[in-house]
């Protein structure tokens, strides 16, 4: 509904603005006064020009929609992404005369703009029932594909050497909790076991696997709904929580797993944008997200470039020159690097960061 509901645009005239006021010269070859059309040369005259700013909400598009009932002489305005702008050329410097004028557009524009959210109110109020019926056939058309394929008895194919990503095991796995070993005065604390580390983070590579192999089912998806397939994997192998947007500290992460009510391993989750917005994100892990107690984190990459390897490049590059980096750069497979950072708060502490590239083609890659 959100994608296909019709958005008649909004003036926002009491916002709008003086864009632009000065002289210009315009051609008057036609004007009577001048010789009208008699003269084929032009003839340029001294004119002032106003343009004034508009803004607006909704769909620029509308706007060169004529509606069922219109004037045969429409108004007129330049249409911008988010604003209109109407320009005014007069002999004299009447600023009255201006925004009358001004005024009349608006009103006729607003006009317009109401007959066309007459004719797109009856679609916006059955839009619920058309999506909701058709999201019913195609879930009708699944389950006869599903019951056919069950009635057949068959067994279907399975990929060489993919691991099951979507299994759930008979009885969930419990976290192991050791205790960090710190020299000093500081007492130890609880953190999550180096092995089930990497088991968290091998299940997040079998759910990024799925991704390259099919991505026609995931090339629309933003890091939200992306996210949320790696949490249903967590959850079907672990006791405890892995949950989306939770508060964490000082703000909110992308992926928490909880043990008894303390953090045990936090992950955030970005789009490929550029080295300056990979380190921010580190950033934001480090001082936002993680608390004094948290020693294990995970930094996972989509990328949807054709150059894929620059981006690995890029990766490498880049992490070492974070102002918090310790040690590490390891390269665990092509596409996973393991680093030892320095918490923000407490130099004593250590953070383990993997970062995970996995590379979501377009759909233009997969001939869709």
């Amino acid at each position: 509904m959100e994608e296909f509901r019709l958005e008649i645009p909004v003036l926002k005239d009491e916002d709008r603005y003086l864009a632009h006021s000065d002289e210009r010269q315009v051609d008057v070859s036609r004007d009577p006064r001048y010789g009208g059309w008699v003269r084929q040369e032009p003839i340029y005259a001294k004119r002032n020009e106003n343009v004034i700013a508009v803004p607006f909400e909704g769909d620029a598009d509308f706007f060169r929609i004529q509606p069922d009932r219109f004037t045969t002489s429409p108004p007129r305005a330049e249409i911008r992404k988010d604003e209109l702008l109407l320009r005014y050329v007069r002999t004299d410097h009447d600023a009255n005369a201006v925004k009358r004028e001004s005024d009349q557009t608006i009103k006729e524009i607003k006009n317009h703009l109401s007959w066309l959210q007459e004719a797109v109110e009856p679609y916006n109020q059955h839009l619920e029932e058309l999506v909701r019926s058709r999201v019913k056939e195609r879930k009708d058309w699944l389950l006869a594909n599903a019951n056919m394929a069950a009635e057949i008895g068959l067994p279907m194919r399975k990929r060489e050497g993919v691991p099951l990503t979507y299994s759930v095991p008979v009885k969930r796995r419990v976290l192991k909790i050791e205790e960090i070993k710190v020299e000093g005065v500081f007492k130890p604390e609880p953190t999550l076991a180096m092995a089930e580390y990497e088991e968290i983070l091998q299940i997040m590579k079998n759910m990024a696997f799925v991704m390259e192999l099919s991505p026609r089912a995931f090339v629309d998806m933003g890091e939200e709904t992306l996210r949320w397939h790696f949490l249903v994997q967590l959850n079907g192998a672990y006791k405890g929580g892995a949950t989306g947007e939770t508060f964490n500290f000082e703000g909110k992460t992308d992926i928490l797993i909880r043990v008894d009510g303390r953090n045990v391993f936090i992950a955030e989750c970005k789009f490929w944008s550029g080295e300056k917005a990979f380190l921010a994100t580190i950033d934001q892990l480090l001082e936002k997200y993680l608390s004094w107690r948290d020693t294990k984190a995970a930094v996972v990459v989509f990328n949807t470039n054709a150059d894929f390897s620059g981006v690995l490049k890029k990766i490498e590059e880049a992490t070492p020159k974070h102002k918090n980096y310790r040690r590490g750069g390891d390269k665990l497979d092509e596409t996973t690097f393991r680093y030892v950072f320095g918490q923000p708060r407490d130099p004593n502490r250590e953070i383990t960061l993997t970062v995970l590239a996995f590379d979501v083609p377009k759909a233009a890659s997969e001939g869709v």
